[in-house]
């Protein structure tokens, strides 16, 4: 995109947000913060109000939690159980599949991701109906096969064992070594072991219901088989409209696409660290959504995108809390505690000189956390 055109756009009156998800609800009301007054539409292909989507996989699936989320206050016209199937830049229209437009004069695209399919007869576990049918059927404590080792599917699996089920999991590299690196995938990697989960390395590469095909030959036979394969974002309804790089949805540093329009969330491709990739974790979305609706109003005023990543999970009696770009090779320093199984603090220092702070079993504030993956030192005084 050419960041030098993108800028806001004067004499807004009518915001559309595509999306209902956790990106589209900051970005209402982000914009209401900022003082914009005029009209917004909020556009979700879900019927139901936003909801916490981590919690799907964790306190929903296990039954330890609730999924629900404050209403909201940002008085938002919401078009619900409808979805976006194109977009018009040059006359301003988003057309959605009930057959009506919305005009707008400025766009937040938020539309989120969907999983990838393993094949009829897999579940998938993204939205909340997908949470709900899967925690129905782990009531029937069927043998489990998860495909994929990333952490949604650690964590399926960790809530099918809480389930009493059997379980396997099939993962093409080492549990989470991809996204945690190789100390932290070693240490959930046991935990899963020894709470019954049997791993199977390799590559599934079919599905033939009950049984899943691995590429060395191996089958699985399983009552209920989970695919954690990765997500493709939702940008199709854009094929059209002009704003895709190579099938990608890439923004600036402040969620700009185009005058007028900012995108934000797992839909969306964003300057990290040198590249420019998505970042499909739950916080950031926030992050980037704040920072796209300021820029929608404020133009260059705005800040750009400058916060480290954060992300949390539970498995295995494993409760982890991460700030910073992970993985980071090596070894960490203990800045709490020695043992990973009992709290600790842990530090990790990418050689630009980023740190990366790791709570296990620790209930540390964030704002703390943070301080302690810039400072690589125990935070004092208050959250």
């Amino acid at each position: 995109m050419n960041t030098a055109t993108a800028t806001s756009t004067p004499g807004m009156n009518h915001i559309v947000v595509v999306g209902n998800g956790i990106a589209g609800q900051t970005a209402c009301d982000s914009l209401r913060t900022a003082g914009f007054t005029g009209q917004l539409t909020v556009v979700g292909d879900e019927p139901c109000p936003a909801y916490s989507r981590p919690a799907l996989s964790k306190a929903l699936l296990t039954g330890a939690g609730s999924h629900e989320l404050a209403a909201p206050a940002h008085g938002a016209t919401e078009r619900l159980g409808v979805a976006a199937i194109g977009l018009d830049v040059t006359a301003r229209r988003v057309h959605l599949d009930d057959g009506t437009a919305l005009a707008f004069d400025g766009l937040v695209i938020a539309s989120g991701a969907r999983p990838r399919r393993l094949g009829k007869g897999a579940l998938v576990l993204r939205t909340l109906d997908d949470a709900l049918l899967l925690r129905e059927r782990l009531d029937d404590r069927p043998s489990v096969a998860v495909v994929g080792a990333g952490p949604l599917g650690m964590e399926v699996a960790s809530a099918a064992v809480q389930a009493g089920c059997e379980v396997t999991v099939v993962a093409d590299t080492e549990p989470m070594r991809p996204q945690f690196g190789a100390y932290l995938s070693q240490l959930f990697t046991a935990a899963a072991t020894a709470a019954g989960v049997k791993i199977v390395h390799g590559t599934a590469t079919g599905l033939d219901a009950p049984t899943v095909i691995v590429d060395d030959g191996t089958r699985i036979v399983a009552d209920l088989v989970v695919a954690a394969i990765g997500d493709i974002p939702n940008t199709e309804w854009l094929e059209h409209s002009g704003l895709l790089t190579e099938g990608r949805l890439v923004a600036d540093a402040r969620g700009r696409v185009a005058p007028g329009i900012v995108a934000a969330g797992d839909v969306t491709a964003v300057p990290v660290r040198g590249s420019v990739r998505r970042i499909p974790l739950w916080n950031s979305a926030i992050e980037q959504a704040r920072v796209a609706a300021l820029a929608l109003v404020r133009g260059d005023a705005a800040p750009p995108l400058d916060a480290a990543p954060y992300f949390w999970t539970e498995q295995f009696g494993l409760h982890l809390k991460a700030v910073g770009h992970l993985p980071v090779p090596g070894d960490p320093a203990f800045l709490l505690g020695d043992d990973p199984h009992r709290p600790a603090l842990l530090h990790w220092r990418h050689p630009d000189g980023t740190g990366v702070a790791v709570a296990l079993n620790h209930r540390i504030p964030i704002p703390k956390l943070r301080r302690a993956a810039a400072t690589g030192q125990v935070p004092g005084g208050s959250a």
